[in-house]
């Protein structure tokens, strides 16, 4: 069993004894160790959203699908990729975004660290995927468990923002049903959509005037 080292544990834990749990467990296990394939994230990093953003400490959620799957870019947070490694188009087109709204000085890197550090939960729907292999891991459980860490953070009172980018994400609104929430909508960041409804859309501005004074700093330095 994996420990996140704070609140997510104790939140989650009843999960990992239900039945969908145990069959995505067995799965990754046989996908892992003996299938013979890559499956991105390495296991290190599986969990890696939760482990960088303790469930107290969420202020925003921004949500994917599945991880990235070609070589060496999945680390366990969605749209984000380790220094070194190529900045993938959609999250060129959040630092565009990000640059046009607030000012934002976009880094020469794709690594979301700083983000997650600072309350920023990077959380994709499904935390796995094979190689070259884009959506493989969908409907083996992982949805289930992400939506119940969606569940919890909507029974939160402390307010958190959810950016929803693109229809898969959309479609989880039905999971946020408390008022204090912010829910934040529009095209996915794709540069097969932006230009229809995320460039423009003002979301992180949006953001920070509805967290007042627990905004979210989206500066990331070069080191």
């Amino acid at each position: 069993m994996f420990r996140f080292g704070n609140a997510w544990d104790d939140l989650l834990a009843p999960e990992y004894d239900k039945p969908y749990y145990q069959k995505l467990r067995a799965f990754l296990k046989e996908e892992y160790l003996h299938s013979g394939v890559r499956v991105f994230p390495p296991m290190e990093d599986l969990f890696a959203a939760f482990r960088h953003t303790d469930y107290h400490d969420v202020k925003a959620v921004i949500l994917g699908q599945d991880p990235y799957h070609e070589y060496g870019q999945a680390h366990g947070l969605c749209f984000s990729v380790r220094k070194g490694v190529e900045i993938p188009p959609s999250l060129l087109n959040i630092y565009k975004e990000l640059h046009a709204e607030l000012g934002f000085t976009p880094p020469s890197h794709g690594e979301l660290t700083a983000w997650a550090d600072r309350g920023v939960l990077l959380l994709n729907s499904v935390l796995t995927v094979r190689e070259g292999a884009a959506g493989s891991h969908r409907n083996r459980g992982w949805e289930q468990f992400t939506d119940r860490a969606i569940e919890l953070l909507n029974d939160r009172d402390r307010p958190v923002v959810f950016f929803l980018w693109g229809s898969y994400a959309r479609a989880k609104k039905e999971l946020i049903t408390n008022p204090r929430h912010l829910v934040l909508e529009c095209a996915h960041p794709s540069p097969l959509s932006a230009s229809r409804g995320f460039f423009g859309c003002g979301h992180f501005r949006a953001a920070n005037d509805f967290l007042g004074d627990r905004a979210i700093d989206w500066t990331l330095e070069e080191t």
